[in-house]
C-alpha cells in the first residue's frame, strides 16, 4: 500500500474529480424546499423494539471497570461488524484492553439509514449507562456518517459522546451512487439516501454539521473510488461549522505517496489507524503533527494478521459484492420521517 504514487493514480484522481463535477450538476439541491427541526428539539421515541436493539449490540471487555472510554464500532454499507472489524480493529482494541461494542445495522447496513440511526441511539445510551463514560465512536464509510444522524435528531446523545471518528465517511453522500439508482431499476434504501445532495443528506447536514463538546475526526483518501468527491477537505467526508472541534485529514497529508482505497482505509490501513488512535488518545480531534512518520513504511495496521490478511480482505470484498447484488431494490428513497421537519 505504501508505494510511489504512479501516473495512472494521478489520472484516476483527475477523472474522478471531473465525473464528480458532472454528476453533481445532475442532482439538484433541495435545501430551499425543506424546513428542518431545530437542533435542540428532543428526539422521538425509538420505533424499533428494545429487544431487537439489544440483540444488535455485541460487546467485549468490561465497560464499567475499564479506565478507557468505551468504543462503538459502526460498519459501512453492505457489511456487518464481522466483515468490517472482526479481523482488524476488534482484535487491536482487545489486545490493548480497550472495551468495545459493535452494532449490527439492518440488512447489512443497506436498509433505511433513519432506522439505522435508532440502533446507534440505543447503543450510545446503553454503553454510556453501563460505563458512565463518554463514547469514542469509530465508523467506516456509512458507519462514520450514521452516528451523526443520531446526534442530529436525538440531542440527548451528544453529552454521551467524546469523539466521532470516520474513516472515509459519507457525510455528504457520493455522486457514485447516482448511476447506481436508475429510475427503472432503483437501488437499496441506503444507496438512495447516500446520493450526493439527496433529501436524506440535506436533512443530516441541516442547521449544524457538528455540535459543541464533540470532537470530529474525518479521515479520507484522495484515491477514494466510492465516496466522491473526496479530493480535498471540501469533499464529501469533511465537515465544517456547527460548533464541534473538527479535523478533516487525508492519509496523504501524513504520507504524501500513500496509496489506499475506500475499503482498505477502514480495515487495514496503518495511517488511518494511527489517526484513529491519535484522536482517541488526546483531547480534541487527531492532529497530523503528532503522527510518527514511520507509519508511512508500515503495510498493515495493528490487529491485522499478515498471514491471513489476503483471505480476510477477500472475504470482506466478496460479502460486499454479494450484498450489493442481492439486496432488494426499491423504486425510490425512503421518505423522511416526520421528526426531521420543523
Amino acid at each position: 500500500m505504501v508505494t510511489e504514487m504512479p501516473r495512472r493514480v494521478t489520472i484516476r484522481i483527475l477523472t474522478a474529480a471531473m465525473v464528480a463535477v458532472a454528476l453533481t450538476a445532475m442532482v439538484p439541491s433541495l435545501a430551499s424546499a425543506e424546513t428542518y427541526a431545530p437542533t435542540n428539539r428532543p428526539g422521538p421515541p425509538l420505533s424499533v423494539s428494545t429487544s431487537t436493539l439489544a440483540k444488535s449490540l455485541s460487546c467485549s471487555g468490561n465497560l464499567r471497570t475499564s479506565s478507557f472510554n468505551p468504543i462503538l464500532l459502526v460498519p459501512g454499507t453492505t457489511v456487518t461488524p464481522e466483515q468490517d472489524f472482526s479481523w482488524n480493529y476488534e482484535r487491536a482494541f482487545t489486545q490493548q484492553g480497550r472495551p468495545w461494542c459493535a452494532v449490527t445495522l439492518p440488512a447489512s447496513t443497506m436498509g433505511d439509514i433513519q432506522i439505522a440511526g435508532e440502533y446507534v441511539v440505543y447503543a450510545i445510551r446503553t454503553m454510556h449507562a453501563e460505563s458512565g463514560k463518554k463514547l469514542e465512536i469509530v465508523g467506516h464509510s456509512q458507519g462514520g456518517m450514521v452516528p451523526r444522524w443520531a446526534l442530529r435528531f436525538w440531542p440527548d446523545t451528544r453529552a454521551d459522546v467524546a469523539d466521532v471518528i470516520g474513516m472515509a465517511p459519507s457525510n455528504h453522500g457520493t455522486v457514485v451512487a447516482v448511476p447506481l439508482c436508475l429510475p427503472v431499476v432503483g437501488c437499496a434504501p441506503a444507496i438512495w439516501q447516500q446520493i450526493y445532495r439527496s433529501p436524506f443528506i440535506q436533512a443530516l447536514n441541516s442547521r449544524a454539521e457538528t455540535f459543541p463538546g464533540i470532537s470530529y475526526t474525518n479521515i479520507y483518501t484522495v484515491l477514494d473510488e466510492v465516496v466522491q468527491p473526496n479530493v480535498n477537505d471540501a469533499g464529501s467526508s469533511s465537515l465544517h461549522g456547527g460548533g464541534g472541534d473538527i479535523a478533516n485529514i487525508s492519509v496523504q497529508a501524513v504520507c504524501p505517496a500513500h496509496v489506499t482505497d475506500h475499503l482498505l482505509i477502514g480495515t487495514a490501513d496503518p495511517v488511518a489507524y494511527a489517526l484513529v488512535m491519535d484522536a482517541m488518545g488526546h483531547a480534541g480531534p487527531a492532529k497530523v503533527s503528532r503522527i510518527d512518520h514511520s507509519v508511512c513504511r508500515q503495510l498493515l495496521q495493528p490487529g491485522v494478521n499478515p498471514v491471513t490478511f489476503a483471505t480476510d480482505f477477500a472475504n470482506t470484498s466478496a460479502h460486499l459484492a454479494v450484498t450489493l447484488a442481492a439486496t432488494p431494490h426499491v423504486a425510490k428513497p425512503p421518505a423522511l420521517k416526520a421528526y426531521v421537519h420543523n
